[in-house]
């Protein structure tokens, strides 16, 4: 990609959603994050928006289909694990 191509909305809504997850992850404070936003809403072309983000970590690729799974699992497990206590408990009744 030329970086020296103009951004768009979408180029611009990934970095913001990029900084969105670096923040929760804790690497930016909420006024690192609110600068950075609006220097990535003012920016116009796809060098500017990666200065902003040259300084983090790159963010992994993950398989969403994975870690939805992985919820899957936890939510069920939880599940049971739920449905047991009740039952234990309306028997100790």
């Amino acid at each position: 990609m030329d970086h020296g191509l103009r951004a768009s909305d979408a180029d611009r809504q990934r970095a913001v959603s990029a900084l969105e997850r670096h923040t929760a992850e804790g690497r930016l404070t909420l006024d690192e994050f609110t600068e950075r936003v609006d220097r990535v809403l003012a920016a116009r072309t796809h060098v500017e928006l990666a200065a902003i983000v040259r300084d983090l970590p790159a963010e992994s690729t993950v398989d969403h289909a994975a870690a939805a799974r992985q919820l899957a699992i936890a939510f069920l497990l939880a599940l049971l694990a739920l449905v047991v206590v009740g039952v234990a408990v309306a028997i100790w009744r």
